[in-house]
């Protein structure tokens, strides 16, 4: 048997609200855990000691796969499931490729390094837009994203999702 648990990993951003969650959770029983994490204040401090490249992206996802293994290990589940859609995978690639010389985008199934927590991506062959239309279709809830390293000063991610879709406009089967 198994046991499903959500998770939501708060940065401390100004106006990130997750409670539409709670209720709509509890009404499934599915056990709803709430980290905060002051990892915006973190990734600032973190991004005036690093170089140029460093992206406060990358910090921030690493720091909340911590904080999601952690609540995992405590709570002692084995496997991770995490949302990326394909559209992330597409734009962690071109940002591999054209920032890091390599061919590498999220594997869509792995063990963590030490081996007790198996990482799942059941939506990796899902499109962002068709996520979105099933979320409002079936009307669940929606916690907004604002996170302020992608709204106040857009960078990379937002310049690489731009570039897939002038592509896709160009090329409408870009994705399959």
């Amino acid at each position: 048997t198994w046991e499903l648990g959500a998770c939501t990993v708060d940065p401390m951003a100004e106006g990130f609200d997750p409670s539409p969650l709670i209720a709509y959770l509890a009404r499934l029983g599915v056990p709803y855990f709430y980290e905060r994490e002051n990892i915006i204040a973190q990734a600032g401090a973190c991004m005036r000691r690093a170089s140029a490249r460093a992206s406060i992206c990358s910090f921030c996802s690493r720091m909340k796969r911590g904080v999601l293994y952690r609540v995992v290990r405590e709570r002692r589940y084995t496997v991770l499931a995490l949302a990326h859609h394909l559209d992330d995978c597409a734009e962690s690639f071109l940002m591999s490729a054209l920032h890091n010389g390599a061919l590498r985008t999220m594997k869509a199934h792995y063990a963590n390094d030490e081996g007790d927590v198996r990482v799942i991506r059941p939506l990796v062959y899902v499109r962002e837009a068709e996520a979105e239309r099933f979320a409002e279709d079936a009307h669940l809830p929606i916690v907004a994203e604002n996170c302020p390293a992608c709204f106040d000063s857009p960078k990379e991610r937002y310049r690489i999702k731009c570039l897939l879709a002038t592509q896709e406009a160009i090329f409408p089967r870009l994705f399959g």
